[in-house]
């Protein structure tokens, strides 16, 4: 993984989570997406994206979260986003309309108790 990003990974039954922490730009927004996509199966219901430590998402980052909310909804799997409302990462996604396309939450509990 790029030195801009981490990646943690967690499973929880059909649900994967991914922490991001650290930049999504341009440089690494394709091994980003590769590294999201391979966590889910055909059993997988649900990608939860935790940006709670991102510390920069450009445009390219914001194409990202697009692409997978339209490629997990052909596949009837959802996209679930963390992201704090107080932060610059949650001003740009509700800019750039993905807030209006993607369930958001504030936090990863929340995020998975959407789940039940």
């Amino acid at each position: 993984m790029s030195l801009l990003a981490r990646i943690v990974e967690e499973r929880r039954g059909d649900v994967s989570v991914a922490v991001v922490e650290g930049e999504i730009d341009a440089s690494n927004a394709h091994e980003v997406g590769e590294r999201l996509r391979a966590l889910l199966t055909n059993r997988s219901t649900t990608l939860v994206v935790d940006l709670t430590a991102t510390s920069y998402l450009d445009s390219a980052g914001i194409n990202l979260l697009f692409e997978l909310a339209g490629e997990l909804a052909d596949r009837q799997q959802r996209l679930r986003i963390v992201v704090p409302a107080s932060t610059p990462i949650m001003r740009m996604l509700t800019i750039a309309g993905v807030i209006a396309t993607v369930s958001t939450h504030e936090t990863r509990t929340e995020a998975l108790a959407q789940q039940a």
